[in-house]
């Protein structure tokens, strides 16, 4: 039960080209933001779409798959789980930032 307590599963369609860095370890980290859409009815039976957007990190192995095969528009599966931090800006502004750092990626759909 412990492995669902902190889980993500998103279905949604990459924003932008990832971006990928290679540290210094030789480790790879990809960042892409990914959107989700929900459909549904307003009052006047008029169909509506409301976009999320989600910032999703990939460390590793799966930096590589996304590296070479999630590109913008590419329909994608994540399977992960949030992680919050903090930082400050060079204002001295304390941020926070939620993000879904992804365990697995499953490739979808077409472009």
């Amino acid at each position: 039960m412990s492995t669902i307590k902190n889980h993500v599963q998103l279905i949604g369609n990459v924003g932008q080209e990832p971006t990928i860095t290679n540290l210094e370890s030789g480790k790879k980290v990809a960042r892409l933001s990914l959107a989700t859409n929900e459909n549904y009815k307003n009052s006047k039976g008029e169909k509506q779409t409301d976009t999320n957007w989600h910032t999703v990190v990939a460390w590793g192995k799966t930096a590589e798959i996304i590296e070479k095969y999630a590109e913008k528009g590419k329909e994608v599966g994540v399977v992960g789980k949030l992680k919050t931090r903090t930082y400050t800006t060079n204002d001295g502004d304390q941020r926070y930032v939620t993000e879904v750092v992804a365990d697995e990626i499953l490739l979808l759909g077409s472009k």
